[in-house]
């Protein structure tokens, strides 16, 4: 790359710099006001009703903060906190929740999580359940369209699952409604134990 281009880029980037600065000021802002009180001020929610946000990838993030504002997924608790926030507020805290630290979290049922490691990893083939790990990675991390699994509340994984499962959850992936109506009840309770202990 010439040395003009590289300079040009460099400057392009500096200048966008305080722009970031503020926008994630703005964000810190609207966690301290609005989301620390579910989702805690580092995005590790205390309790397991509410989602983990710490790590989730920030396009994840600001999509369903979207979707929360336009209707496109439905939460009693979540349309009043959207309700005042602007489009560039949801990169911004998408950005915020990202960069935080996650945690290890111990599992509530060992021996149930073991039982969904083997779905997580290999799915069942009896029933046509497909391996998680397909498409939510190995350990769980997710990609930008799909939301970071490892660590998350297996309460909140859970009733997630349901909501796919009952087609009462339609803003995401549609290929869940297939899956987690595959799955069994006791499927659903070990994948999401064995998903919240992950790191």
């Amino acid at each position: 790359m010439p040395l003009r281009t590289c300079l040009a880029a460099a400057a392009l980037g500096a200048a966008q710099l305080p722009s970031l600065a503020a926008d994630l000021s703005r964000a810190e802002e609207i966690v301290k006001g609005q989301c620390a009180m579910c989702h805690g001020e580092q995005g590790e929610s205390s309790s397991p009703v509410f989602p983990r946000l710490a790590g989730q990838h920030a396009a994840y993030v600001a999509r369903q903060l979207a979707d929360y504002k336009s209707g496109r997924r439905i939460s009693p608790t979540m349309q009043p906190m959207v309700a005042e926030l602007v489009p560039a507020d949801f990169p911004a805290l998408g950005a915020y929740f990202e960069k935080q630290p996650t945690s290890t979290h111990p599992v509530a049922d060992p021996e149930l999580a073991q039982v969904g490691r083997f779905i997580f990893l290999r799915g069942n083939t009896d029933s046509g359940v497909p391996a998680c790990a397909s498409c939510h990675g190995e350990t769980g991390q997710g990609t930008e369209t799909l939301p970071r699994l490892a660590g998350q509340h297996a309460r909140y994984t859970e009733r997630q699952l349901k909501l796919f499962e009952k087609r009462e959850r339609t803003n995401d992936n549609a290929v869940m409604h297939t899956v987690a109506a595959k799955l069994t009840e006791l499927e659903i309770k070990a994948v999401a134990s064995y998903v919240s202990g992950l790191q």
